[in-house]
């Protein structure tokens, strides 16, 4: 499958991978800083954004919507940052096509399954009542039982088109939520590693990397360093955007 690009600034390439329920345009900041100096490349993974719908979110079939894209838009090899789902796709893309990562960037996600807390969400966004003349303010309001934190229910709405009638999801709701066991999971191929550069960053507020995750890592990825991004959470690019930048490009002038 061919994903949606947004692309900006000129140099050597460096590819953005959202995580569940974002899209490309969650990078905007991140984007324009990186601008400066690579040609960013963020991209919809499938079911997000504006890319097509498909079943299926096994993260060896996103890695491979990944790797075609990059093929299309001419690109051989590049940085690769991934966040959260869009980590484990870039773990396995690194893991299934080393040749085409120069540098890898996990955020805030471990290479192993989850539990599957988010299984509520996707209920709540599901039951939802698309109704014409549904307001923003109501939508939220019908989300909160499931989703008590307000940034992550706008968050989540900014999927919903408020400009049909009635509003519509814009995000493939019905694949995603029957690929969720695929999403929470994680399974490398027997073997597999990858030898180049490599950073796990993680949100020091955040539960979704453990101490004891770190074998994990090493198992997969070789020569793989570790940073913990302070005052932010698992959205850290957008939580902390300045301390996550000076990781990353202290990362990638190493």
């Amino acid at each position: 499958m061919r994903l949606n690009v947004i692309e900006a600034g000129q140099g050597a390439p460096l590819v953005l991978l959202h995580g569940l329920f974002g899209s490309a345009r969650n990078w905007g900041a991140v984007q324009k800083a990186l601008a400066t100096d690579y040609r960013v490349v963020a991209l919809d993974l499938r079911n997000h954004g504006a890319s097509p719908h498909s079943s299926g979110m096994g993260y060896a079939v996103q890695a491979a919507d990944v790797a075609e894209t990059l093929a299309t838009l001419g690109i051989e090899r590049a940085v690769v940052l991934g966040h959260s789902m869009g980590g484990k796709a870039a773990m396995m893309l690194a893991l299934t096509r080393p040749g085409l990562i120069e540098r890898l960037i996990i955020a805030d996600i471990a290479p192993r399954p989850y539990p599957p807390a988010l299984r509520a969400v996707v209920a709540a966004m599901q039951a939802l009542p698309l109704h014409a003349g549904l307001t923003r303010q109501e939508a939220d309001q019908a989300l909160r039982g499931a989703v008590p934190e307000a940034p992550i229910r706008s968050f989540l709405l900014q999927n919903l088109r408020f400009e049909t009638a009635p509003p519509s999801w814009r995000i493939g709701l019905a694949e995603i939520a029957a690929a969720m066991p695929e999403i929470e999971d994680f399974a490398p191929p027997p073997g597999a590693r990858f030898e180049g550069p490599a950073l796990a960053m993680a949100g020091a507020l955040s539960p979704y990397i453990r101490t004891e995750d770190r074998a994990a890592f090493l198992a997969l990825f070789q020569r793989i360093g570790f940073a913990s991004i302070p005052r932010a959470g698992h959205w850290l690019h957008a939580e902390n955007p300045e301390g996550f930048l000076a990781e990353l490009q202290s990362f990638l002038s190493a």
